[in-house]
């Protein structure tokens, strides 16, 4: 078990990132908070070490979009993310940044994912795939397929590489 002061400083340092990628998965605050808990509680419990922060980084990610699949395979609701919902927890996007939020959060998970993941949290293909637990080459393509995807979904080229 990880020390209080362990915890501390991981929950200082990741928690905005673990809070959006659960908020774009849950689309919803109290859905959230709950797995964002349990996030940290399984990273307190946690007796593995890692390798160094990226490694401790990824290791969060993964368990939080493990968590929040969970959370919404034994949840009945599924719903739309509203405008409304979305100013809560992303004040500081710009308005026009939020059309392409939106149609990322209705593409389907495995382009979702891949996408937020690079766009949104910086990471490269390769480490999106062992993130995700997939090869390098399927995540290039995830990509170009959700960029074009967004495309259609926009209605032109507004979306660059």
């Amino acid at each position: 078990m990880r020390s209080e002061a362990e915890v501390n400083r991981a929950v200082e340092e990741y928690a905005d990132m673990i809070k959006r990628v659960c908020f774009y998965h849950l689309k919803n605050q109290a859905d959230t908070e709950d797995v964002f808990q349990n996030v940290f509680l399984k990273y307190m419990l946690y007796e593995g070490g890692f390798t160094d922060w990226e490694h401790e980084k990824a290791w969060l990610l993964r368990v939080a979009i493990n968590a929040c699949k969970d959370y919404l395979k034994n949840f009945f609701r599924r719903s739309v993310v509203s405008f409304e919902t979305l100013k809560e927890i992303e004040a500081e996007e710009q308005d026009e940044h939020r059309e392409v939020l939106a149609a990322v959060l209705s593409l389907p998970a495995k382009y979702k994912d891949v996408i937020y993941l690079h766009y949104y949290e910086g990471y490269s293909a390769a480490e999106i795939g062992k993130i995700l637990g997939k090869k390098e080459n399927t995540i290039y393509s995830l990509l170009s397929r959700g960029r074009e995807r967004l495309r259609e979904m926009l209605g032109g080229d507004g979306i660059d590489e």
